[in-house]
């Protein structure tokens, strides 16, 4: 293990043992009323629909050809044993453009109000799920499998955990997931996935309570935003501070998926 790949390990510590961010809890105490109004109209059933059309879409819309200029490989299976400070380069320019993308969108929508809030949200779900796939690639990895598919949702509930304890049973799956995944073949992986009815019905109850858990985290943060005109600096913000928590949950995840499946460490 190099100096950087140890350095990276106590970042991740750090990471998991941080709070998550206290801005929806400020914001939903001062905008209480608005909160409620926002969650009648864009109900947790409609957030668990978007989550898995926005999965899939993600997929679709996440390229390779970029990272594998940029890394200089042939296809991205080499990044899974290449070398982890470059991944980490590649998965920081990942990071800002997402930064930049989903802060406009959140600006351009926020100008509208309330009424934007209905295209807002289901754009900030796919983007932060296309971010997640695409920093993944960034390490080697595609979300090919059932397994990964939970794995790229337990990211996405880690980065929108609304206490410690969500953010912990969060943390939780991914170490069980991160120890199926090291055990199994790309092919074994394949053949189980077709018939695993037990990670699908995971994959159901994952989606479920992270639209619950979405329901309260993107609303509370939003919740300015329905106020028209104003709601446009307030939808770039809050749309920036969302995807810099799913932006920094992929990479820490990533990383700690890439340093066990390479020998450095067990777990962390």
């Amino acid at each position: 293990m190099n100096t950087y790949e140890e350095s990276q390990i106590k970042d991740i510590k750090i990471w998991k043992a941080t709070e998550p961010s206290v801005v929806s809890k400020a914001v939903g105490y001062m905008t209480k009323p608005i909160v409620l109004v926002a969650n009648r109209i864009i109900p947790q059933k409609a957030i668990q629909g978007a989550l898995t059309a926005s999965n899939t879409l993600a997929k679709l819309i996440t390229d390779e050809q970029d990272i594998i200029r940029n890394a200089k490989v042939n296809s991205i299976i080499e990044l899974k044993t290449k070398d982890l400070q470059l991944s980490d380069k590649l998965a920081d320019e990942v990071h800002n453009w997402a930064l930049a993308g989903l802060g406009l969108e959140g600006g351009v929508t926020g100008f509208f109000g309330l009424p934007g809030m209905f295209v807002d949200i289901p754009m900030v779900v796919t983007i932060a799920l296309r971010t997640i796939h695409k920093i993944g690639i960034c390490y080697g990895y595609k979300a090919l499998t059932l397994e990964d598919t939970q794995f790229v949702y337990s990211i996405m509930s880690v980065a929108g955990s609304n206490s410690m304890q969500e953010k912990n049973m969060a943390l939780v799956t991914l170490k069980q997931l991160n120890v199926i995944l090291v055990k199994q073949s790309w092919k074994k992986m394949a053949e189980k996935a077709t018939v695993n009815k037990y990670c699908s019905e995971a994959i159901l109850i994952t989606i479920k309570s992270l639209a619950k858990q979405l329901g309260i985290n993107i609303t509370k943060r939003k919740a300015i935003q329905a106020i028209p005109l104003i709601g446009a600096g307030v939808g770039a913000t809050m749309n920036i501070a969302f995807i810099n928590d799913i932006c920094l949950a992929a990479r820490r995840s990533f990383q700690e998926r890439w340093l066990i499946d390479n020998g450095k460490v067990q777990s962390i």
